[in-house]
């Protein structure tokens, strides 16, 4: 699978309606896993729409809760009828989708094999979930700091993309850059 398959399909439910509910992301991607559901609210933390107070916070719940089943060894993704329901407006999402495109096309050209692919399976995968877990519960107190979520999202991105195309070298880099962005998170809130 790659990248631009998901923000494809993105682009695709944008064009479709005024709105686009986490609901109906579930339903076009529930049957790629869990990479999906990191790498997208990853990314739109990442976008300008990160920028919108309360955003960041609401995009580290959905991480936690999706890296949580992941943890749990959940075999299908389950997220309460709330979060379902929320939604983004189709051109807040088309404009995101927009700006990261060009960075997309060039990781699915670096990532389009299979490496050391045993590093994107259980038990590894219980590591990265963990390592999803603690950087999401960063974004919450450092919203108040002009874009200093963004390290731990990508971080989260970078796991999520690893697990999509199932390479290990890419995940051994996620968890290095998780690793440092935990530790610059402890010294900023210190």
């Amino acid at each position: 699978m790659r990248l631009s398959d998901i923000t494809g399909t993105l682009s695709d439910l944008a064009r479709e309606d005024d709105s686009v509910s986490i609901g109906r992301v579930l339903e076009k991607l529930g049957n790629r896993g869990y990479a999906p559901f990191l790498i997208v609210p990853a990314a739109l933390e990442i976008s300008p729409v990160g920028g919108l107070p309360g955003v960041p916070t609401l995009l580290a719940f959905i991480v936690v809760l999706v890296a949580g089943q992941m943890l749990l060894g959940r075999n299908h993704l389950w997220l309460p009828e709330l979060l379902r329901k929320r939604s983004l407006g189709s051109s807040k999402l088309s404009g995101a989708l927009e700006k990261i495109d060009p960075a997309i096309n060039r990781m699915d050209r670096w990532f389009s094999h299979e490496r050391l692919s045993s590093l994107t399976q259980s038990p590894a995968t219980n590591v990265a979930a963990f390592a999803c877990i603690l950087l999401a519960m960063t974004v919450p107190p450092l919203e108040f700091i002009p874009f200093a979520s963004t390290a731990p999202m990508a971080a989260i991105a970078l796991i999520g993309i690893a697990l999509l195309v199932h390479d290990g070298w890419l995940m051994l880099a996620a968890l290095t850059v998780s690793t440092l962005s935990l530790t610059t998170v402890g010294f900023l809130l210190n």
